[in-house]
């Protein structure tokens, strides 16, 4: 039968030179055709008249497939479509060669094309069969692709197919169509969403590999028979991210890993999913019965508040509102844009998931039809049905003449202009303004409808679209994401998504994922007030990747909102801490706790509280854990507080050097303990700790190592002392004897435990160095340093602190250090090697930058060394100016008018400013400063941190004090001025 044209019907042209154009093109190759049977000519010159003036591509498939064009209006396109489908399974069927079969399928796609544009345009077909007819076509392309590759397999033996003349016939392999694929409502320029699959008990593999290998490859070959770009063009565009994980899973998956993951880790979005999931090619029986086993998961038999709390948790991510609209038509995107129509689709698989479990009925894979249901079902009123009904339709309608124009994969359209134009003409309406109320009037209604799903649940907040769902950008959410502050929306978007994959260990429970549905907005909130929302994001990204579970940090900032801003602080501002939560999580609990932002407790409270705690566990490897634990807290706690302001860098020095002193206090007995039941003891006083360095003078910084020697009792009175051994079961001499028990309380500090490690321990300022003995004897060690020392073992000492032991033996090493520090030196060797030695460090240490405050000349070496070397030149006769703190002693030295009061004044200032700045550097910024890479965030507060109004005023004041402590210097060691 010919095909009815009624030219009252047919879009205005929007192009008639082209249209002229390609008539004449046309009548070029019809110059011979006979007639007969065909539409009469007006009706035919209105149909190609408002094809040529508005569709290049359909215009190119009616010049390229002329003689179908004339069968189509021949004989209409019902019969015409379904001879087509008829020839692809018989190709399916045969034995093409793989160039054959790709030029085969092109050319049936563009006659497919063909044959559905013209029944859409002149009204022949409706829209259900439209999208039927394009979905069975992609079915018939797909099956003809995989029995051929079924084939291919057979025949070099890696598969033995039960029926090789039916390939897929108990084959074993499982191809899922979904999305509108799976619901038979592709668009005309769609790609297919498939998820291969192979039943193990099914398939029979008899090749050298693996099935799955084998089946990888045919996912591979799919794709290539499909989407490879050919002359005669493409077929199919083929997306399989629908797959579980597809970042992390192969193309090909078997039916019991999917279940396996779709039971333990399928989350809510890939339920409504699977609602579509529909067999289209392969063993047919054999994935019917796989998404009969994935029923449990897709349609829950009783409700589920925690699903339905993720589900409108996910549905109140998105920004619906209703009324006071404000959306431009050119630009907008009908699919995922307000009002589009994902939303209606949306609108119907969140309520068929709730409600699906316990009415069979509404488990319906096309979209108007679940609406319907949910009428039925008493869920929607009739009016929303209604609306919606007609709005998909609509949208459906101007989806699909977009997409005829150029055969592009796009629902976004054209701006305001002659493209507008074009498309308005094209479906139908008089003019653009026509057009925009039409389409003004479906999106506001199905805004509407779809904002009425978010009445019954408090907003979630935020300032716009927060989508994760799926495998694509929301591009809505991009948009808000970037609104926020975050650079790169679209890494943002795909990184979250991530996260809801269950690609991370935190993320892997139902529960975790839907507490950080809940979460995602206020989190996203908190990293974009942050001063770089992006680095923030990151560090919050590593940091989640390092968690072992979810749930319990999740409940826990559930909980206690306020801690995602302190988490967004530390994220985007304190990178050296970001990275120890990142590696230590638990970290977060100690801030719950009472008193955390209140100032630290003084030593002896610190070692109270580390030795009540202890007083719990007995274990030795416990001990250690719990101490590793208790010092992660305190230091976290001194940093954060170090980070708000509430905290001063030198009364942070001073707690971080407490929390080492009561940690080596309760450590070192209990080392001792542990190994004097091997070894017994030995008489005397035992081991002694001295610390020196900055645990020493107490500065210690975020990042310090503990700079230790040891020092053991030789007593006076025991004879024989060469022949002496330990008394224990496995007895030791006394060198070796204190040696190893050094060393066990340095493994004990620097081992790794499930909590981390306590400290790294610096050794190199014991006598000699590196090749002086672990432990020293107390009279050893004193003749030693007064008669072999080297000039920078002295000035190490003026920091050494006696800090573990016998009380007894702690005195005698304080005296030893006296004598040793007053001892009368030659002034003129002490200002030599002290000189010498201050070159042979710049020369390791260039100190360009002016951030090294530490090696910089004018830095705190300097400073140092003006305060070492005036304690060693003057102790002998002024034994009061030794004192451990540079700063303490400076000021001591000047009391005693051993240096002058200004310049003492000046050099303790810069120690203040540089250790203030050294600790907020190392927090803020780390080992290395990048001046270039400094956010402007950072630079404040820097600046902030010495009362400099910006960061310029800042460097300017650094480089003087610089300048002046390095005069002072010069001044001090006698050298020439190079002012």
């Amino acid at each position: 039968m010919p095909l009815a044209i009624d030219p009252a019907k047919l879009p205005k042209p929007y192009d008639l030179r082209q249209a002229q154009i390609e008539l004449d093109r046309l009548a070029a190759l019809w110059c011979q055709t006979d007639e007969t049977g065909l539409p009469g000519a007006a009706e035919r010159q209105a149909l190609l008249t408002a094809v040529f003036g508005n569709s290049p591509y359909v215009s190119h498939l009616i010049v390229s497939e002329a003689a179908h064009f004339y069968s189509v209006l021949a004989d209409g396109p019902d019969s015409v479509f379904n001879k087509l489908l008829n020839d692809l399974a018989g190709l399916a069927l045969g034995e093409p060669d793989e160039t054959s079969l790709m030029r085969e399928l092109r050319v049936a796609k563009r006659r497919a094309h063909l044959t559905i544009a013209i029944a859409d345009i002149v009204g022949a077909w409706n829209l259900e069969r439209v999208t039927a007819a394009l979905s069975d076509f992609a079915d018939s392309a797909v099956a003809a692709a995989t029995a051929f590759l079924l084939r291919q397999a057979h025949n070099s033996e890696e598969l033995d197919l039960p029926h090789p003349d039916n390939p897929a016939l108990e084959s074993g392999l499982i191809i899922l169509g979904l999305g509108k694929l799976g619901a038979r409502e592709l668009n005309y320029s769609s790609d297919i969403d498939l998820i291969v699959l192979f039943d193990l008990d099914r398939v029979r593999y008899r090749g050298k590999r693996t099935a799955r290998e084998c089946f990888v490859k045919l996912a591979r070959g799919l794709v290539k028979l499909l989407q490879d770009a050919t002359q005669d063009g493409y077929v199919l565009r083929v997306d399989l991210r629908l797959r579980p994980d597809p970042a992390s899973t192969p193309l090909a998956m078997s039916t019991i890993a999917a279940e396996t993951y779709y039971e333990g880790m399928g989350q809510n979005w890939e339920r409504a999913a699977m609602i579509k999931a529909r067999v289209i090619a392969g063993d047919v029986p054999a994935g019917e019965e796989f998404i009969g086993n994935l029923r449990p998961f897709i349609w829950r038999k009783h409700l589920d508040f925690a699903a339905i709390q993720d589900i409108h948790s996910i549905k109140r991510q998105i920004h619906a509102v209703k009324g006071h609209r404000e959306i431009a038509v050119g630009g907008h995107n009908i699919k995922i844009g307000r009002g589009g129509i994902r939303e209606i689709e949306f609108f119907a698989q969140t309520q068929q998931l709730i409600w699906g479990g316990r009415n069979p009925d509404l488990r319906l894979r096309q979209t108007c039809t679940a609406i319907e249901q949910l009428v039925a079902f008493g869920r929607t009123s009739r009016q929303a049905a209604d609306d919606l009904i007609a709005a998909y339709r609509y949208l459906r309608h101007v989806e699909h003449r977009l997409q005829m124009i150029d055969d592009h994969q796009t629902q976004t359209l054209p701006p305001a202009g002659p493209d507008l134009d074009r498309l308005a003409l094209f479906c139908g309406h008089a003019n653009t303004m026509e057009f925009s109320e039409t389409l003004m009037h479906h999106l506001g209604q199905v805004e509407d409808h779809y904002a009425d799903l978010f009445e019954e649940a408090p907003a979630l907040g935020g300032q716009g679209n927060l989508v994760f769902t799926g495998t694509e950008d929301d591009p809505e959410t991009v948009a808000t994401l970037e609104r926020m502050g975050f650079p790169d929306g679209s890494t943002v978007s795909a990184m979250v998504r991530a996260w809801h994959h269950g690609r991370y260990r935190a993320t892997r429970s139902a529960r975790a994922r839907e507490l950080l549905t809940e979460l995602m907005p206020k989190l996203l909130e908190a990293l974009s007030r942050t001063a770089d929302p992006d680095t923030a994001f990151k560090r919050f990204d590593s940091f989640m990747h390092s968690l072992p579970a979810g749930v319990q940090l999740f409940s826990l900032l559930y909980s206690n909102p306020g801690l995602l801003d302190l988490i967004a602080d530390v994220m985007g501002s304190a990178p050296l801490l970001a990275d120890h939560l990142s590696r230590y999580p638990m970290l977060l609990d100690g801030v719950l706790t009472a008193g955390f932002f209140e100032k630290v407790p003084d030593r002896p409270a610190m070692s109270r509280d580390l030795r009540r705690q202890l007083s719990f566990v007995d274990d030795f490897q416990d001990r250690l854990s719990l101490m590793c634990r208790w010092t992660k807290d305190r230091q976290f706690q001194i940093c954060v507080r170090l980070l708000k302001g509430a905290a001063e860098g030198n009364v942070a020095a001073g707690e971080l050097s407490d929390v080492a002193d009561a940690v080596i206090g309760e450590l070192f007995p209990a080392v001792t303990s542990e190994f004097e039941k091997l070894h017994g003891k030995l008489p005397g006083r035992g081991l002694s700790i001295v610390a020196l360095g900055k645990l020493g003078s107490r500065e210690m910084t975020v990042t310090s190592d503990l700079d230790l020697i040891f020092i053991y009792d030789i007593p006076e009175d025991v004879e024989g002392w060469d022949h002496l051994r330990s008394d224990g079961p496995k007895p030791l001499a006394p060198i070796q004897y204190y040696a190893r028990l050094a060393q066990r309380v340095i493994t004990a500090l620097t081992a790794q435990t499930g909590d981390g490690k306590l400290y790294d321990v610096d050794m190199r300022l014991r006598p000699s160095g590196n090749a002086g003995p672990i432990a020293s004897g107390l009279q050893p060690f004193e003749r030693y340093q007064l008669n072999e020392a080297w000039t920078w073992e002295h000035m190490a000492l003026t920091r050494a602190r006696p800090m573990a032991g016998d009380p007894s033996l702690i005195g005698h090493v304080e005296l030893s250090l006296r004598r040793i520090l007053t001892a009368n030196c030659d002034p003129a060797k002490l200002r030599k090697d002290v000189l010498e030695m201050r070159e042979r460090m710049a020369q390791q240490h260039r100190g360009d930058s002016i951030w090294d405050f530490k090696h910089r000349r004018g830095g705190l070496v300097d400073i140092d060394f003006i305060a070492q070397y005036l304690m060693l030149r003057h102790a002998h006769e002024h034994p009061d100016v030794l004192r451990r703190n540079p700063s303490a002693a400076l000021a001591r030295l000047a009391e005693t008018g051993l240096i002058d009061r200004a310049m003492a004044g000046r050099l303790v200032d810069a120690v203040n400013l540089w250790r203030q700045l050294q600790q907020m550097t190392r927090l803020l910024v780390g080992e290395q400063v990048n001046e270039g890479k400094l956010r402007a965030a950072t630079e404040r507060h820097l600046a902030k941190v010495a009362d400099c109004p910006d960061f310029s005023t800042l460097k300017g004041l650094i480089t003087d004090r610089f300048e002046i402590v390095y005069e002072d210097f010069r001044t001090v060691f006698g050298l020439a001025s190079e002012k």
